[in-house]
C-alpha cells in the first residue's frame, strides 16, 4: 500500500508527487479538512527581526544558550 497526499478541486485530484503503475490500481479517497489556500500567509525572512529579538531579550538576565538547552531537555 502506498499513501500519497494530494488536493481535490473541481472534480479532479492533483497528487503532490507522481505515482506510476502499469496496471490499474484501486484507490481510497479520504476527504480531510479543507486544504490551506494560497492566500494564507507563510513565514518569510522579513518576519524575523534581529532588532525585535534584541528588544524582547533586553531584560533577560542569564544565558540564552543555557535556557534553550534546558527547554530542549524538558521536551525529551
Amino acid at each position: 500500500m502506498v499513501a500519497i497526499v494530494g488536493t481535490y478541486q473541481n472534480g479532479y485530484v492533483k497528487l503532490d508527487k507522481e505515482y506510476h503503475s502499469n496496471n490499474p490500481v484501486k484507490v481510497i479517497l479520504t476527504f480531510l479538512d479543507e486544504a490551506p489556500t494560497q492566500t494564507e500567509k507563510a513565514l518569510s525572512l522579513s518576519d524575523f527581526s534581529f532588532a525585535q529579538s534584541q528588544k524582547n531579550l533586553e531584560n533577560f538576565k542569564g544565558s540564552f544558550s543555557d535556557t534553550v538547552i534546558e527547554e530542549k531537555r524538558l521536551e525529551l
